[in-house]
């Protein structure tokens, strides 16, 4: 997500602001020696061995073992937690969102449908927005984010005329629950100068009105990304409450790594200075975003990533995206989508890169040393992922290069296999299963190849190492439903979608710790209880294990960031 303004609120920050600074000391220390004992501690390495208890130096791991011999360890300075036979855990790890997106309510109107919010007719969803827009000064941005048009019960998009009867002196923008569209106002389309007389940029497409070029509201893919940069402008009071409010939303359950994936220089500034003043504690992992020009000042040396790095914030790879949404439409198939997408049967979606510049982009990237993740959803566009990849390591071959392909949701069997053989990872989101997976099944992609989205048993039959992510604030940041969706596979509808493609509960979690941490060349230091790791550890009311098919309703009772207690249940 982009904020021109974080440069203001650095400014802000490094001038002393009083409220930030007194928060900034009041961060939990960890305790100097600390014993976690009677407990049922999963500890996630090669083995999955299970202990009773575990000792802690400062922010690393010292020790793991029995009650008996962890207490052994302790003198009369030592905190002694009992844990009373609750469950233990690494701390989860994000591994694909957009962090602090979880905390945009702070910002805009919540347009989502059940199960995540509550609207169901348009005129909630517009009358949520003008809400917002009275409580916002005139010419300011209005904007709301999540709705749904195929879970309205009008099954459309809002329009641009609806959005103006909703106000005249506002721009207004409200995001599609997917990204990758949103729709904006008569003031919102002539604050980016888009009119009658734009083109569809290149990987996107201007809605139009019926037997007419003017502009209907409706942006797709690259067609939105002038809007959300000026939609996305805050004053320096927002930035900070957003910040804080998705560190707390993230800390409630037990996320001790967050990631934002597709940053720019600025909120790049932006989470690394938060993060030093201690207003976020949890590790960060950025995820460069290619495009707006960021791309050139990576590959020409004026972006740095090491300025970016700290103690607890890592630049991992730099991020492309490939197509869109298959809830959208805009996801790039390799067959047409099973409903006719406006009355066109051999619709597919589309390319959001073409494919002669996609090879050339991941062949600059890889040359020059740098880890790639790309979002690719539908298998024509996974396709083109692998196809430029596998050309840039013929190139430049890199022995353990870990390209990630986020969402992989429509990968095919035989892609799969070529993922083993080119070192490429997926990060599933199989929580489109829960979420979407009935719409998948009827409406966008059909009852055969919905059964096979975010093919994780097929990965772990290659031998293909996977994590499982939420892509946060698409849905909430709930990594026990991402473990839940990755055993269960069902959908809001109460059916099974594609049985085979279930795993078990241990291989689930570790999709969400330590082969999330490996993904991220991050796997010495967190994603498993070791000796000599961070101690970053989550602590629940019961096991995922005993309790797999009630493992979303366990509750968070202890997140611990290097050995300190960032959040404690009341």
């Amino acid at each position: 997500m982009i904020w021109k303004t974080i440069l203001l609120v650095l400014a802000a920050l490094l001038a002393g602001l009083a409220v930030l600074a007194g928060i900034a000391l009041r961060t939990p220390a960890a305790p100097a020696h600390q014993a976690f004992i009677n407990g049922h501690i999963l500890t996630m390495d090669a083995h999955d061995r299970v202990v009773e208890a575990l000792s802690t130096r400062g922010e690393l791991i010292e020790a793991l073992g029995t009650t008996e011999e962890i207490t052994a360890l302790t003198d009369d300075t030592t905190v002694v937690i009992d844990l009373r036979g609750k469950t233990m855990l690494p701390g989860f790890i994000d591994a694909h969102g957009h962090f602090p997106g979880s905390a945009m309510a702070v910002l805009a109107a919540d347009l989502n449908s059940p199960p995540i919010g509550d609207k169901r007719t348009m005129a909630e969803v517009l009358d949520a927005v003008r809400t917002q827009s009275q409580r916002t000064s005139p010419g300011e941005w209005v904007t709301g984010f999540g709705y749904d048009d195929t879970l309205l019960a009008e099954q459309r998009h809002p329009t641009r005329a609806e959005l103006d009867a909703v106000s005249s002196v506002h721009p207004i923008a409200v995001l599609h629950v997917s990204g990758h569209m949103l729709v904006a106002n008569s003031m919102a389309l002539a604050r980016v100068g888009i009119d009658a007389d734009t083109p569809n940029p290149q990987g996107g497409v201007i809605g139009r009105r019926p037997n007419s070029q003017e502009p209907n509201g409706l942006l797709e893919e690259t067609a939105r990304r002038a809007v959300l940069s000026q939609m996305q402008d805050i004053n320096p009071l927002m930035a900070y409450r957003l910040f804080k409010t998705a560190a707390n939303d993230y800390a409630a359950v037990g996320v001790t790594t967050a990631q934002s994936g597709g940053v720019t220089p600025a909120l790049a500034s932006g989470l690394h200075w938060f993060s030093r003043l201690g207003v976020v504690p949890q590790r960060l992992v950025l995820f460069p975003f290619f495009d707006d020009g960021f791309g050139d000042a990576l590959l020409n040396g004026a972006f740095d990533p090491a300025d970016y790095r700290s103690e607890r914030v890592h630049v991992g790879p730099v991020k492309l995206v490939a197509d869109g949404s298959i809830q959208g439409f805009t996801g790039y198939l390799s067959e047409p989508y099973h409903t006719p997408y406006r009355g066109d049967r051999t619709y597919r979606g589309y390319p959001a890169i073409p494919r002669d510049t996609l090879f050339q982009q991941v062949d600059a990237l890889h040359r020059a040393g740098y880890q790639l993740a790309i979002h690719g959803n539908g298998d024509a566009a996974i396709d083109d992922i692998l196809d430029a990849f596998e050309a840039a390591q013929q190139a430049y071959p890199v022995a353990d290069p870990r390209m990630i392909l986020i969402h992989a949701q429509m990968a095919r069997e035989d892609q799969v296999a070529r993922m083993r053989a080119l070192g490429v990872t997926p990060s599933f989101f199989t929580a489109h299963t829960w979420y979407w997976g009935d719409r998948h099944r009827d409406l966008f992609i059909g009852p055969q190849r919905a059964a096979t989205i975010s093919p994780s048993r097929w990965a772990q039959d290659y031998g293909v190492r996977f994590s499982s992510h939420l892509d946060t604030p698409v849905t909430p940041m709930q990594p026990l439903q991402a473990v839940w969706s990755l055993v269960f596979r069902q959908t809001y509808g109460g059916d099974v979608l594609g049985v085979d493609q279930r795993i078990d509960a241990m291989q689930a979690l570790r999709a969400v710790t330590i082969d999330a941490a490996w993904q991220v060349f991050q796997e010495d230091n967190r994603g498993s209880l070791e000796a000599g790791k961070l101690a970053d550890l989550v602590v629940l009311s019961g096991s995922p294990l005993e309790h797999s098919t009630h493992m979303r309703e366990l509750t968070v009772l202890r997140t611990v960031i290097g050995g300190a207690t960032v959040y404690q249940k009341q």
